[in-house]
């Protein structure tokens, strides 16, 4: 897969797993319609909902996020998802290379608790991903109560 080392595509991943950087997320799309080389088309600080707002319906592309959730009153816990996203309209070879060039992505992005794969901005609900994170984390010692 080419061009995920890059410097910028390197030093936004180490921004968003930063404690220090308020930067929480990023976005990898494809250069051009043909051809595997992808590049950093975005990085924010407004979390899963502005990463969803600059996903494209005719593209896919990858996203890398931190997301912060409280496990109870007294303590909070940051997750990494990594999101593969296959917008409605994206071309049928296009689709069909993702499952083979999204592992090239997740060797590079390997810090993550789950994949989420997303089709439909509604895929990437907030709420239901905390959820999927707090089942893949182990302990829930708020009762299990979201």
């Amino acid at each position: 897969m080419s061009g995920l080392d890059q410097p910028d595509i390197l030093a936004a991943y180490d921004a968003v797993r930063s404690d220090k950087d308020e930067t929480n997320w990023l976005l990898l799309s494809y250069a051009g319609a043909v051809g595997d080389k992808l590049v950093l088309s975005g990085t924010g600080k407004g979390g899963l909902a502005e990463l969803t707002s600059k996903l494209e319906d005719g593209q896919a592309q990858y996203g890398y996020s931190r997301i912060e959730y409280a496990l109870d009153s007294e303590s909070k816990r940051v997750k990494f998802i990594l999101i593969v996203w296959i917008g409605e309209g994206t071309k049928v070879m296009r689709k069909a290379r993702v499952s083979i060039e999204s592992g090239a992505v997740k060797r590079v992005f390997s810090h993550h608790s789950i994949q989420v794969d997303a089709r439909d901005r509604g895929d990437l609900d907030e709420k239901d991903i905390v959820a999927r994170l707090r089942r893949a984390g182990g302990a829930d010692y708020n009762g299990g109560r979201g």
